[in-house]
């Protein structure tokens, strides 16, 4: 009678226990669990961007108490190149972990998120880990491995030396570089329209080097150099296209070179400068099926 009464006593236990395992977890954090552990950011690479945007903005403060709060982590993270890094939620934001797992599964803003940081430091694939002490941990997969970086860099330094010119104007100069990218690469209509994938159009590379593009191709290797220029700029992305947004004297333009860069029957490379740093407005006027992005995100554009 005894041995039955304790294992039905120990039944009651486990299952009182399983019932409320979350708050068993939470008291146990609380109490034996140091999730308010201080992070900091040690280190920073070459390609890291001291810039603040709405959307997103740099901190040192890796205890998040909301959801704005681990959008900057991430950036932050993002933007300083780290392929590996962990902060802890801290107990008085009792649902952070929540949070974490849903930004975790949104690719659309962890892809936006991407955007504001140098195309080197971007990342083609991240990870995101996370336990009930609130440890969680970021890792990145950076779309340019740094042999490709070097290669790039290289030729990046070749056409500045040529096109570069301290006598223009930055408007000037970059539509120097704007018309040197369109007229030594061309559409990779194989990749967007067989799926016949010969080059690294996606990305600089493949625009620089091989002399095929997409979008991305192009986006980056504006981008690259515009970080070069020291001119705070972006990447602005819809459903199904990006390129390049960028600020001078406070105010914010678009620059898109792959519309820039038509695609023409009989293969004349030609050179357009219809999307050459537009107001959102004449934007619009143009193209605004292709170019319908958000305005919560991208919000600096919302008034030019």
């Amino acid at each position: 009678m005894k041995k039955f009464f304790i294992t039905g006593l120990l039944c009651i236990l486990l299952g009182i226990t399983y019932m409320y395992k979350e708050d068993f977890v939470r008291v146990y954090n609380r109490y034996f669990v140091k999730t308010n552990t201080v992070v900091t950011l040690s280190t920073k690479n070459n390609y890291y961007r001291n810039y603040n945007f709405n959307f997103v903005q740099n901190t040192d403060d890796f205890s998040p108490k909301n959801v704005q709060d681990l959008y900057n982590i991430y950036y932050t993270v993002i933007n300083a190149g780290k392929t590996n890094f962990t902060f802890y939620c801290p107990t008085s934001y009792t649902s952070c972990i929540n949070d974490v797992k849903y930004l975790a599964n949104d690719q659309v803003t962890l892809s936006n998120i991407n955007n504001f940081v140098h195309p080197y430091n971007g990342f083609k694939h991240i990870e995101t880990s996370y336990d009930n002490t609130g440890k969680v941990t970021i890792k990145a997969y950076h779309t340019y491995s740094n042999e490709d970086i070097e290669k790039i860099e290289e030729k990046i330094k070749q056409i500045e030396d040529k096109l570069k010119n301290d006598n223009l104007s930055q408007f000037e100069q970059i539509k120097k570089y704007h018309d040197y990218i369109i007229d030594n690469s061309v559409y990779d209509s194989d990749r967007s329209d067989n799926n016949i994938i010969k080059y690294k159009s996606d990305n600089a590379y493949g625009t620089l080097l091989q002399g095929y593009s997409l979008c991305g191709g192009y986006t980056d290797s504006m981008a690259i150099i515009l970080n070069d220029m020291g001119i705070t700029n972006y990447k602005v992305s819809s459903d199904n296209h990006i390129w390049n947004a960028l600020k001078i004297d406070d105010k914010w333009y678009h620059l898109d070179l792959t519309w820039d860069d038509p695609v023409t029957q009989d293969g004349t490379n030609l050179i357009e400068s219809d999307f050459f740093l537009i107001s959102t407005d004449k934007l619009f006027e143009i193209e605004k099926d292709e170019h319908n992005f958000s305005f919560e995100v991208f919000s600096e554009l919302s008034n030019n």
